[in-house]
């Protein structure tokens, strides 16, 4: 196990140094210069001259050669130091930290509702194989596919304001401060997101259970004579969770870097709504951080998913 992490840590390293020079190009390559831009006369903010805008790109290290640019990038991120937002006096460090705790929040609440939700449709629906059940619950799991997200969130919002005359908070409020306003706050989003989750978990727990409850071992559980209840819990759902576990831990790593049209409807804060707000400032500091940590949250998911193999298929070993 130890050597297969290693291994696996190492071959991340590449992944990430590739990740961060194709956004370090893909930022330069942009037409227009970010700081003419934020410091032009069609702002109506800021106009400096040609001298003052050479002065700029120098303090920020902008004269300097590409290379030496990204080497002086790489080397703050390595210290903590992810620069400030050209348009706010926040340092990035700070909009990760603060966004990104309601972001997360989201994504786990998300996860697990999706998983409250579909495990037991997707069981019931392969036990009950072209029942009427099987029917219904198939047709609303495509219905609730097809349906975007930020749709379920708007009409989220609108059921609750017309009928029970409550809308989300407007105010941030995290978990370790109000509890119960951040529930107010995550709630709403985590439904939204994992509803459509969910319906998406409920269909692939239903393929594959219906590929595991044919096996020998299956039959062999049922010959002993041990009920169906306990067949499918303790024989055939663990086996059939693999699939599960992959679609779930990549909509994970997706959902942590925030769902821009959902936040949006409910007015969350979150790390997608400033990363759309930084591109359309072109605010590059930002961007190409937010960027870089994204890159970083998909390979631990996908390492995370990797070692939870083993634990939930004892057949899966590591060498």
């Amino acid at each position: 196990m130890r050597r297969y992490l290693l291994k696996r840590l190492l071959l991340a390293i590449p992944t990430i140094v590739g990740v961060t020079v194709l956004i370090f190009i893909v930022m330069r390559v942009l037409p227009g210069d970010p700081l003419a831009i934020i410091f032009g006369e069609n702002t109506g903010i800021y106009v400096l001259t040609e001298e003052q805008l050479q002065a700029s790109r120098r303090s920020l290290g902008l004269d300097k050669p590409l290379y030496a640019q990204y080497f002086a990038w790489m080397g703050d991120v390595l210290r903590g130091d992810f620069g400030r937002s050209f348009w706010r006096p926040d340092p990035v460090r700070e909009i990760i930290v603060r966004r990104g705790a309601i972001s997360a929040q989201i994504a786990l609440m998300a996860v697990a509702i999706s998983w409250v939700v579909g495990l037991p449709i997707g069981i019931l629906s392969a036990v009950r194989r072209n029942s009427t059940l099987d029917y219904v619950s198939r047709f609303l799991v495509t219905l609730f596919m097809a349906v975007p997200s930020f749709w379920l969130g708007l009409t989220f919002i609108l059921i609750t304001v017309i009928f029970f005359t409550w809308k989300p908070p407007i105010t941030v409020n995290y978990l370790w401060t109000d509890p119960l306003k951040n529930l107010q706050m995550t709630i709403g989003p985590a439904i939204a997101m994992g509803i459509g989750l969910g319906a998406f978990i409920a269909r692939m727990n239903r393929t594959t259970l219906l590929e595991v409850i044919r096996e020998d071992y299956v039959r062999t559980a049922r010959a002993k004579g041990l009920t169906e209840r306990v067949v499918i819990l303790r024989h055939a759902l663990k086996n059939s969770l693999l699939p599960v576990v992959t679609v779930s831990g990549l909509q994970l790593a997706g959902l942590l870097g925030g769902s821009v049209a959902v936040e949006r409807a409910f007015g969350v804060p979150g790390l997608g709504t400033a990363l759309v707000q930084a591109i359309t400032e072109r605010d590059w500091m930002v961007i190409q951080n937010l960027v870089l940590l994204y890159a970083v949250i998909f390979v631990f998911v996908n390492l995370a998913i990797d070692l939870a193999y083993g634990w939930i298929d004892p057949r899966v070993r590591y060498g």
